[in-house]
């Protein structure tokens, strides 16, 4: 666990060339870095949304629920790729560099939608990265989704999942094969 304001390095993306929901976090938290997993601290309700929507159940393997995304053309990744930051809030997040999403974008032409998990993943992407992106990246639909982290339980897992499930479904062109 980081006690002090410590480098905190993030992941590579999860996606593939095909990919055209791009879900953001800001920065793995401390258990997730531990782990080197996205969203490993078993409490965030992550997996569980991924569960329900993608077939990414929590019970799977890790490297059997990222491809369970993949396969359903959801990238992965997270607006920092380093900050240092004491913990895990997203409030303890200070000196951010954000990832390239110039070249992400031109490397996955088929986004057409970005998922915030939470308000403080679209406050980072709008200071950092937005202002830089090209035309392409610019003009995406962007929705802010109610954060999974254990850190924000004051709605119910049943009005989340309904949330996710509503946006990735409404706001893409072509519905995602997503279950349920």
């Amino acid at each position: 666990m980081l006690r002090d304001n410590h480098l905190a390095t993030g992941f590579d993306a999860v996606s593939r060339k095909d990919a055209r929901v791009l879900i953001l976090g800001t920065l793995p938290g401390a258990e997730s870095l531990k782990q080197q997993q996205y969203y490993a601290k078993k409490q965030n309700a992550f997996w569980k949304i991924m569960g329900e929507l993608a077939g990414a159940h929590p019970d799977l393997s890790y490297k059997a629920r990222l491809k369970q995304l993949t396969d359903r053309q959801i990238a992965l990744w997270d607006v920092c790729a380093a900050a240092q930051r004491r913990g895990s809030l997203d409030s303890n997040i200070l000196s951010p560099r954000a990832n390239d999403f110039a070249a992400f974008f031109k490397k996955h032409p088929k986004i057409e939608l970005v998922c915030f998990n939470g308000r403080p993943a679209e406050k980072l992407f709008t200071k950092l990265v937005r202002p830089n992106l090209p035309d392409k990246g610019s003009h995406l639909p962007f929705v802010i989704l109610p954060s999974t982290s254990p850190a924000h339980a004051s709605m119910k897992f049943e009005e989340k999942l309904a949330l996710w499930r509503d946006a990735i479904r409404i706001e893409c062109k072509n519905p995602l094969r997503l279950l349920g």
